[in-house]
């Protein structure tokens, strides 16, 4: 049977292959594509060959290597699994975790999570295991119910960790970004103020809301002027985590003044750095922190299907990826509906 996926075929450019499914492992379950997500930052980074993605070989200086296949946030219908699955059966809605811009994924069955809820839309399941980048990086904080919380930053990541803060008790929660558009829709959704960080004393204005600095910094854009700016809003003991990926090093901060002095903690939070198998406080598995957001959907404790803001028959995906890489007002979140392929 054939398999429709979206390859990066080479710099700035985005097909649909057919390729045949590979067998199904004992382990491994076949699950028929609903939605897919696109990861703005980590795709475009990669469609455009960015020199700091990691390499596929030991010489730094090769060129970035093509195909590429990316995807990683979908949610779907099992249709086959491996003598060895018994966490979820044929027919089972499921959140699917390091998958493809696929029709069709064949993953361990370790990366699907069943969706219990039928009130939960593959649209928004799909968002799920992207959000739990957000709420690891949250938990990293060990925040506090009540404490201020500034988030730097209002890409997908950004925004989802503003809905998230505000549903765990962030008070009062500070939105930073360059863009108008993304500081209104951070507003929108549950930001108590929101500064372009470039304004005059912004930090200064950040101080005076919350009576001394943030306790909690999300940083989100991956960037030293961000990192130098987020510094600049924090209390004393402030915990920050580097959410954003930094793929470039080019970092000058004053540490002695504004970490060390000061008590700031910075932690790492890529989604990877987090334990494999069993959750402890501050680091969730992969699995646990997205059943947590299937919970938070289920319980309209938090909503994320009106971050959608456009949805394309994967046939789209080269004028869809061609606009990612060239336009700077590309959508925050936008989805593949597989179920228009004709």
């Amino acid at each position: 049977m054939e398999n429709k996926r979206i390859v990066f075929t080479k710099k700035d450019t985005a097909e649909l292959l057919g390729f045949e499914i590979p067998n199904c492992g004992e382990n491994e379950v076949v699950v028929e594509t609903a939605f897919s997500t696109i990861s703005c930052g980590t795709e475009r980074a990669n469609i455009t060959g960015d020199p700091n993605i990691a390499p596929s070989t030991d010489n730094k200086n090769a060129p970035p290597a093509f195909p590429k296949i990316l995807g990683y946030s979908s949610a779907g219908t099992v249709i086959a699994k491996g003598a060895g699955v018994t966490s979820v059966d044929v027919g089972d809605r499921v959140a699917v975790f390091w998958s493809t811009h696929s029709q069709y994924n064949v993953v361990p069955a370790e990366n699907v999570i069943k969706i219990e809820d039928e009130g939960i839309s593959f649209s928004e399941a799909a968002l799920a295991f992207i959000a739990s980048f957000s709420l690891a990086g949250i938990r990293k904080t060990r925040f506090e119910i009540g404490e201020s919380a500034v988030v730097m930053g209002l890409g997908i990541l950004g925004q989802f960790a503003v809905r998230l803060l505000r549903a765990a008790g962030a008070a009062p929660i500070i939105a930073v970004d360059p863009v108008e558009s993304r500081r209104e829709e951070a507003l929108e959704s549950g930001a108590d103020y929101a500064f372009s960080p470039l304004e005059e004393g912004f930090a200064a204005k950040v101080k005076a809301l919350t009576g001394g600095g943030a306790n909690v910094g999300i940083e989100v854009t991956g960037v030293g002027a961000g990192l130098d700016g987020i510094l600049d809003c924090m209390a004393k003991f402030g915990r920050v985590a580097l959410l954003g990926c930094t793929r470039n090093k080019e970092f000058t901060i004053d540490y002695y003044k504004k970490v060390h002095g000061p008590g700031i903690t910075l932690v790492g939070a890529h989604t990877a750095a987090r334990p494999n198998v069993e959750s402890h406080p501050g680091y969730f598995t992969h699995r646990d922190d997205i059943k947590a957001l299937l919970k938070l959907f289920s319980g309209k404790r938090l909503t994320l299907s009106d971050t959608v803001k456009e949805i394309h028959s994967p046939e789209e995906c080269t004028e869809v990826y061609s606009r990612l890489v060239n336009d700077n007002d590309f959508p925050i979140v936008v989805q593949f509906d597989w179920s228009r392929l004709k």
